[in-house]
């Protein structure tokens, strides 16, 4: 009882930390395939530490001072759904479909807090975020459905017991991974897919009104939100882990495989994103869906 409390309180500061080097470590290895030095590994930490001992915060009502609150108070709960290795965490109070909800409302009371500064570039960038966040969910809710068929259950912990002894989705379930890991890519909001932030369109987005400790809430919730997409994958497609060592290893496999793609690729056009989304990753869930409904 005492370390399942623990598990639950230190988890969102492990999360975190995670978030950070998996960042630190994405923007130091973009470096060196570009042929530079790059910034430290904890450079992430440096700047939210700095952000956070500011002084100065403008804020341009309650609702604005409430969208980074609701935002990491989103993604806090969010990651308490999510088991981690030897820990379940709250995941057997609250399903994946639970998980998913808790997640968009986070993103929700960010567009309400962006909106609340009246800036048209805010306004444009949220605008583009929801239309993005539509987009990619289709697919994903197309996965999700896929998944609870294959195992026959909505339960986390029952879906990666599901793929013990390397029976993982992302075996035995291909297509359907693929088409996962395409929506959780978009849902990272990483280059290719961060037409909501590109700073050559609308001088990043949402989050252009913020700055001070406003900014280092939404880098800490960018840091927990890496976490927490990567550990779903993880969970759904590959088996989850028995330890930490194993844990963060897979994550940052998948997260080695985004970095390349973000390397190689360039920025997709608002209009090419919805349309990608609602062609390949969907057509993909949809087959992956037919495959299971058939087999089983």
């Amino acid at each position: 009882m005492v370390t399942n409390i623990l598990m639950i309180i230190f988890t969102p500061i492990i999360a975190f930390f995670i978030g950070v080097i998996f960042v630190g470590l994405k923007r130091k290895i973009i470096a060196r395939i570009q042929r530079r030095y790059g910034p430290p590994v904890v450079q992430p930490l440096l700047d939210i530490i700095k952000l956070l001992a500011k002084k100065e915060n403008i804020s341009h009502g309650v609702m604005f001072d409430l969208g980074p609150v609701i935002l990491l108070g989103a993604v806090i709960m969010t990651v308490q759904f999510l088991p981690t290795p030897n820990a379940p965490l709250l995941s057997n109070y609250g399903d994946l479909i639970a998980l998913i909800y808790i997640s968009v409302v986070g993103a929700l009371g960010m567009a309400l807090g962006a909106g609340e500064a009246s800036n048209p570039n805010a306004s444009i960038g949220v605008a583009k975020a929801l239309s993005l966040m539509f987009s990619y969910e289709l697919p994903f809710a197309i996965v999700v459905a896929t998944i609870i068929l294959r195992y026959q259950s909505t339960n986390i912990n029952i879906i990666i017991h599901g793929q013990s002894y390397l029976h993982w989705g992302l075996f035995f379930l291909p297509i359907t991974t693929i088409a996962g890991f395409i929506s959780i890519y978009g849902a990272m909001g990483e280059h290719p897919f961060d037409v909501a932030v590109a700073p050559q369109e609308i001088a990043t987005g949402p989050m252009v009104e913020y700055g001070g400790k406003h900014l280092g809430f939404l880098m800490i919730d960018h840091m927990m939100h890496t976490y927490i997409e990567l550990a779903l994958f993880v969970n759904l497609f590959m088996g989850g882990a028995s330890n930490w060592f194993f844990f963060i290893a897979k994550m940052f496999g998948v997260y080695f495989v985004m970095t390349v793609i973000e390397t190689v690729m360039p920025r997709f056009k608002m209009e090419n994103a919805i349309k990608y989304f609602m062609r390949w990753p969907t057509i993909l869930a949809l087959i992956g869906l037919l495959t299971v409904y058939i087999g089983g």
